[in-house]
C-alpha cells in the first residue's frame, strides 16, 4: 500500500511538471514587413532570437519562434496593426511608415541634417522612448510595449540616373524617398513621390523616379545602383526607423524573466546591428562604384544651400502635432537638445527659429 502511495504521489508530480513545463513553452510570432536581405530583420533572425533564448536557458521558460518577415504576414507599414491585433506577438514595428500612430517617432524625419552617425542616433532613439512622455503614449496608445533594438538607419544619400553638380539639377526631377523624407525635397523643384525600398528598383528602371533618397546600405543589396548609378553623398543624415515591440496585453501577462529577457535581448539586437551596419557602409559604397555606380559627396556650401531652401518642416511638423493634442515641439526640443548635448553639430537648429 505503502509503495502504490509512494508511485501515486509520483505520477501526480510528475504530471504536474509536465503541464507546467508546457505552460511554459511560448508560441511567439515576430513578423516584419521587409524580407531578411535588411540588415534589421536578418538581426531579429541571427541576434535577438538567440540571444531571448540563451538568456531562458535554466530558467523554466522557453519560446518556440515563427518567424514571418517580407510581407508573408504584414506588408511594410503593417507591422504595428498585426501585433496590436495579435496576429503576432512581437514585430519589427517600421514608425516611418506608420506615421499616423507613431507620429512623434518619426522626429528624425523631420530634422536632417543633424548626425550621420546611426550608432549615436538610435543609442539615443531608443532612450528616448523611454523617457520621453509622448514616445512612450504613443507606444501605449496603440497597445504595444517598446523593447528597444532601435533601427538606425545610415547616413542618407541620393542615387540617380542622372548626375547631381548642383540642386538646380533636381528641378523637375521626380525622386522617391520614405515617408517623412519626401519633405527633404521641398526648395529644391525636384518632385517628390512616397516610396519605399521594396519597390524602388522598378519604379526607377520604368521610369516612376528618375531617382531615390536611400542609404548605402540597403541601397546594394536592393541592386539599385544598377538602374541608379549616380550616388551622392547630401549628409542628410542618419535616421530612427522603428524598433521591437511587442503586444502589450501579451507582454504584460508574461513572467518577469521573460520580459527582461526579451528587453536585454533587444539592447543586444541594437549593438549588434549597429556594429554590423557601420561595418558595411564604406564597404557596400566600395563595391557599388567598383559595379559602375559614381560616387560624389557634395561640400558643406552645398548642404548649407539646400538646408536653408527648404521650409522649416520641423516646426510645421511639430505645430501640426501639437494641434492634434501630441507634444510635438517639447518633442523636437528634447531631440535637438540631446543631439547637441551629445556632441552633434546640425546644419540647421530646426527647433531654435
Amino acid at each position: 500500500m505503502k509503495h502504490a502511495w509512494i508511485k501515486t504521489i509520483m505520477a501526480g508530480a510528475l504530471a504536474i511538471t509536465a503541464a507546467t513545463a508546457q505552460a511554459d513553452t511560448l508560441n511567439v510570432t515576430i513578423v516584419a514587413g521587409h524580407p531578411p536581405v535588411f540588415r534589421w530583420v536578418k538581426h531579429a533572425s541571427e541576434t535577438f532570437i538567440p540571444a531571448v533564448n540563451t538568456a531562458l536557458e535554466g530558467s523554466g521558460h522557453s519560446i518556440t519562434w515563427s518567424e514571418q518577415y517580407g510581407g508573408s504576414l504584414a506588408k511594410v507599414g503593417d507591422e504595428l496593426e498585426s501585433v496590436e491585433e495579435g496576429l503576432a506577438e512581437i514585430g519589427l514595428v517600421s514608425s516611418l511608415f506608420d506615421p499616423a500612430k507613431l507620429a512623434v517617432q518619426n522626429v528624425t524625419y523631420f530634422t536632417p541634417f543633424v548626425h550621420s552617425d546611426a550608432t549615436f542616433v538610435a543609442e539615443w532613439m531608443d532612450q528616448l522612448q523611454i523617457t520621453n512622455e509622448a514616445m512612450k503614449t504613443a507606444w501605449a496608445d496603440n497597445g504595444l510595449e517598446y523593447l528597444g533594438g532601435a533601427i538606425g538607419i545610415d547616413d542618407y544619400l541620393l542615387m540617380t540616373n542622372f548626375p547631381i553638380n548642383s540642386i538646380a539639377d533636381l528641378d523637375g526631377k521626380k525622386i522617391g524617398a520614405p515617408g517623412p523624407a519626401v519633405n527633404w525635397l521641398k526648395g529644391t523643384g525636384a518632385v517628390g513621390v512616397s516610396g519605399n525600398l521594396t519597390t524602388y528598383y522598378n519604379e526607377i528602371k520604368t521610369g516612376v523616379y528618375d531617382g531615390v533618397i536611400v542609404f548605402a546600405s540597403a541601397a546594394l543589396p536592393g541592386k539599385l545602383h544598377e538602374v541608379a548609378p549616380y550616388i551622392t553623398k547630401v549628409g542628410f543624415g542618419a535616421q530612427y526607423a522603428g524598433g521591437l515591440a511587442a503586444n502589450k496585453d501579451w507582454f504584460d501577462g508574461l513572467d518577469p524573466v521573460v520580459q527582461t529577457a526579451l528587453k536585454d535581448a533587444a539592447t543586444a539586437d541594437r549593438v549588434a546591428y549597429h556594429a554590423d551596419l557601420d561595418a558595411s557602409v564604406a564597404k557596400f559604397l566600395g563595391i557599388m562604384e567598383s559595379q559602375g555606380a559614381t560616387i560624389t559627396e557634395v561640400d558643406q556650401a552645398f548642404r548649407e544651400q539646400w538646408a536653408a531652401g527648404m521650409d522649416n518642416v520641423a516646426k510645421v511638423w511639430a505645430e501640426r502635432l501639437d494641434g492634434e493634442g501630441h507634444d510635438g515641439s517639447g518633442v523636437l526640443k528634447v531631440y535637438m537638445d540631446t543631439m547637441r548635448s551629445a556632441g552633434a553639430t546640425p546644419v540647421r537648429n530646426w527647433d531654435q527659429e
